[in-house]
């Protein structure tokens, strides 16, 4: 039996990361507590044979983002990924397909650590966010958006905001999103969306949006009722700072300025990725 205090540690290079990558993250910190190995860039050429899209500290300060994982660790350059640093405590070491390997499991059993492996049938379902509870004499804020591609710009975002209080993510319900946006859009579910929207830690819950138009969130706003409304520069359209005037709530747009030493992402531009 895994006790609930075991150091957990996950490997890999979490290169654009996606809502499987983060149902494994969620699965693998219900071993105990969770730390991720993180391949660095030179480690990713060599597995994948080419850079990888998003470098390290993107790739870390994303990681660092959700809420299942306790801390992120950079692995040596020269790093054998089929083994795990001696300076790391690990009772058990979470893995899932591609990285799986016979390599990695005899050298778990060799030094006594658990090789736990989870099947991509097990990671397929996006199950609901438990939200987090509303600190009394805090104020919410709500954003509300598509969150398509997942990015360090949101992240980056949500991070932001939450400094102005609980902070309530409404995602774009499908059909509103391709009423807004056009044929291809949008690019995930509305569950898988809200599922990885609500994996931030800076968001205190995630919703599907039950309206129409640039402001389908409004009957999920009444009923939250927010202090704030907060959107960046590209959002700020379709009524919205009217539309809060309307009802009480505080305007604040932000501009789109990215995390310290990170470039600037927007889902558009990641399309042609």
């Amino acid at each position: 039996m895994i006790h609930s205090s075991a150091q957990v540690v996950a490997s890999g290079g979490f290169d654009d990361i996606t809502s499987r990558d983060v149902r494994f993250l969620e699965e693998a910190a219900k071993l105990g507590e969770l730390t991720v190995l993180l391949w660095p860039d030179a480690v990713m050429e060599q597995v994948t044979g080419g850079p990888p899209k998003f470098p390290l500290a993107e790739r870390s300060y994303f990681l660092n983002a959700v809420r299942y994982v306790s801390k992120v660790v950079t692995a040596d350059s020269f790093a054998d990924y089929d083994s795990l640093p001696r300076t790391l405590c690990v009772d058990v070491w979470a893995d899932c397909r591609p990285t799986t390997s016979r390599a990695r499991e005899v050298y778990a059993g060799e030094n006594k650590i658990v090789y736990r492996c989870f099947s991509c049938e097990s990671l397929k379902e996006f199950p609901d966010v438990p939200p987090r509870p509303h600190a009394s004499g805090r104020r919410k804020v709500v954003v509300t958006g598509c969150y398509d591609w997942l990015h360090s710009g949101h992240v980056r975002f949500f991070e932001e905001v939450s400094t102005y209080g609980d902070l309530y993510a409404i995602v774009g319900h499908d059909a509103n999103i391709r009423l807004l946006k056009g044929a291809g859009h949008p690019l995930l579910p509305q569950e898988e969306r809200r599922y990885l929207v609500g994996s931030i830690k800076y968001v205190t819950e995630s919703l599907i949006s039950s309206g129409d138009g640039w402001l389908d969130a409004d009957p999920e706003i009444r009923r939250l009722k927010p202090d704030i409304y907060a959107v960046n520069e590209d959002g700020d359209v379709g009524g919205k700072r009217d539309y809060c005037a309307a009802l009480g709530i505080e305007y604040l747009v932000l501009k789109r300025i990215p995390a310290p030493g990170l470039p600037k992402r927007n889902s558009t531009d990641l399309r042609g990725f």
